[in-house]
């Protein structure tokens, strides 16, 4: 079975993400979350609905990073590969750098930076020794535009696509994909409540689909940014 792991995985568009590659069928997926009820109501639907993959699972708080180590050691032990990483874990808190509460930005950083950071490290190991691997990092249309309100969120995203940027040349040699993935306005949890027709903003799974279809081309090419925004523009 070839592995996929997605960070965020029960909710929006890592469960999209995790959903497309259980569709497949044969393949291994390692999930992690906070909410453990969440994980195993996530493991059953997708196992029930894609018999053909398995779905392992661990409770990991992102901001951690022991949790992060933890959670890397816990794919090592029942996996001697990964085909395909998913720097999904984020949070979203609106506000401006001028005014926001103290401790917001090393709470976007911790969680929406570091955590990739770290996973990546451990991971990409066995990625080099087989000189195959994808890592897709969850950046944001917020990586390459400033806007109002955007505050520490905008600052750990245009950080987490520097990184992708970065990881991009170095692993070049090594036969490893990275591609960083610029969603504008998609429905998630961060939209919950807000009055606007579904038409309005994109789907989880559209995020889904191209993530998919970006490691469905062959070895000698790689999508390097994917940029989706809303039909009608960005919010």
């Amino acid at each position: 079975m070839k592995v996929v792991v997605v960070t965020g995985a029960t909710k929006g568009i890592g469960r999209a993400i995790a959903e497309i590659f259980a569709k497949e069928g044969n393949w291994k997926i390692f999930i992690c979350a906070r909410n453990e009820n969440d994980l195993e109501i996530t493991r059953n639907e997708l196992e029930n609905k894609y018999p053909q993959s398995k779905v392992e699972i661990m409770k990991v708080d992102v901001r951690q990073k022991n949790e992060v180590m933890s959670f890397a050691e816990f794919i090592g032990k029942k996996s001697d590969r990964v085909d395909v990483l998913v720097n999904n874990a984020g949070v979203f808190i609106p506000g401006e750098i001028s005014n926001e509460e103290p401790g917001i930005l090393e709470q976007m950083i911790e969680t929406n930076l570091y955590s990739a950071y770290h996973l990546t490290r451990e991971l990409v190991r066995k990625m080099k020794e087989k000189k195959s691997g994808h890592i897709f990092n969850i950046c944001s249309i917020a990586s390459k535009i400033a806007y109002p309100n955007g505050g520490s969120y905008s600052i750990s995203k245009f950080a987490l696509l520097g990184f992708s940027k970065v990881l991009r040349e170095e692993m070049k040699a090594h036969n490893v994909r990275v591609s960083a993935v610029l969603p504008g306005a998609t429905w998630s949890n961060s939209w919950k409540g807000v009055d606007l027709p579904e038409s309005r903003l994109m789907q989880a799974r559209d995020i889904a689909i191209m993530v998919k279809a970006a490691y469905d081309l062959s070895d000698s090419a790689v999508m390097e940014d994917i940029v989706l925004r809303p039909q009608l523009g960005d919010l």
